[in-house]
Formats: C-alpha cells, structure tokens, sequence
C-alpha cells in the first residue's frame, strides 16, 4: 500500500462534499494537499482543518466551465514548484434535469463537457509527463454509474467520454508505477446527488480514494466506492488489488 506521508495531492472541488472528505482522509494519511475550488473564500474551512492535521496545504481557485481559468490554476501550482504525485478529479456538473429531454439545449452538452471532460483531462495531461519522469503517479478520474437517464444526457454523455479517454490513457502506463484509474463514490446525498439519494457521503471513505494507494501498477479499472464501504483502507486496497483488474 502507497505511503502518503509528504506526497501532494491535488484534490478538485475539495470545498464541499465528497471533496472534502476525500481532503480531510488525506490529510489523516499524511498527503500534503492542493485544494481547489471555484472560489478560494470556498475552501478556508477545509485548508485549516487539514492544516491542523499537520500536513502542509494550500488552496487553488478555477472555474472548470473557463478553461483559460484551468490553465491559470495549473501555472500558479508550476510557479510555487510542487510536485503533484496525485491527482483526484473530484469537482463534476450536473447541469440540469430535463423533463422534457427531447428539448435538451446544446449548452447541456458543451457546459457539461468543459467541466466534467476536457477540464479534468487537460490536469491530466499536464501531471502526468512528471510522474512518468519521476517514476510514480496516482490519477483518478471521478465517474459515475448514471444510465438509462436521457433526463440528464449532457452530464451522462460527458462522464461515459471521461471514462473512455482515462481507459485509453492508463493503457499507455500499464504496468508502471503511474496508475490512472476511475472512481465512482455511488449516489451520495450531496448537492450534486441531491438530498434523496439513498447514500450518506461517508459510505464513499475510502472507496473513492482507494485507488490512489493500490500498488499492483494496473490502469483503467472502474472502483467503485460502495464495494468498499465499512472497511479499512487496508481492507479496501486489499479488496482493490484482488477483485479490480484491468481491462487490457
């Protein structure tokens, strides 16, 4: 099992539900942390929280639907000189539910796409050739087991692109010590899930993360959160290590 101690992990959308738990549980491990937001004021509770914890932190602010603004967030962590050992790709959009899907609006798409797609996959690519320098790398990419929802076409259409582009990369470090792979914390009762989703947010601890700390160099496996809720993080990278494979 990887050893977070002094690593940095950049955590998107960290302000708020499964983002800040996933920082808070990182934080318990040892990470140093990157915490993004759209709004730096959005993140001051969770920065001093896992300051407290002992860990060095800083806070980034983006708006995903700008990608000029991603861009500027990526060059502010390259300017303060940190090596991002791990990326997870919490921060995600559903923009609307649509009744009447038939009439789903173009902006569905292309908003949903910027923020849940191209956003998440441009700090892919711009990590990713350090950690392979380096040797080491943790990248998960926040999906979800949406389907059968053309209520929803636009977030449903730009997670299953996520899922296809993150499969076809990790097969390009298969068998390395860079490992990219996608998480899915389930339907939580978070503002994105909405309040009648069946599952508190802390049955995703430590599903949602488990894949940063497997160590069996194996890319492009779906792990999803709810196969690991109530175990340790031992337990559940044991489980991880065991049951996931990958799909080349």
């Amino acid at each position: 099992m990887v050893n977070m101690k002094g690593r940095w992990c950049l955590i998107t959308g960290a302000a708020r539900g499964i983002g800040y738990l996933t920082a808070k549980f990182m934080a318990e491990q040892g990470a140093n942390l990157i915490l993004h937001s759209r709004k730096l004021a959005h993140t001051e509770k969770v920065l001093a929280e896992v300051k407290a914890l002992g860990v060095e932190a800083y806070a980034v602010e983006a708006e995903l639907s700008d990608l000029d603004s991603v861009k500027a967030m990526l060059a502010q962590i390259d300017e303060r000189g940190t090596q991002v050992d791990i990326v997870l790709n919490n921060a995600g959009m559903q923009i609307a539910y649509r009744v009447d899907y038939l009439k789903t609006p173009v902006e569905d798409y292309t908003e949903s796409f910027k923020i849940n797609t191209i956003a998440p996959m441009m700090i892919c690519y711009h990590f990713l050739p350090g950690m392979m320098e380096r040797g080491f790398g943790r990248i998960l990419n926040t999906t979800s087991g949406i389907s059968l929802d053309p209520q929803q076409a636009g977030y449903s259409a730009s997670k299953a692109a996520l899922d296809k582009v993150t499969i076809d990369l990790g097969s390009k470090v298969q068998g390395t010590d860079v490992m990219i792979n996608l998480t899915d914390p389930g339907w939580c009762r978070t503002d994105l899930g909405g309040p009648h989703a069946p599952n508190d947010p802390t049955s995703a601890i430590p599903g949602i993360v488990v894949g940063a700390f497997v160590d069996d160099k194996k890319s492009g496996r779906y792990l999803n959160a709810p196969h690991f809720t109530g175990m340790t993080l031992e337990e559940a990278v044991k489980k991880a290590e065991a049951q996931f494979n990958s799909p080349y």
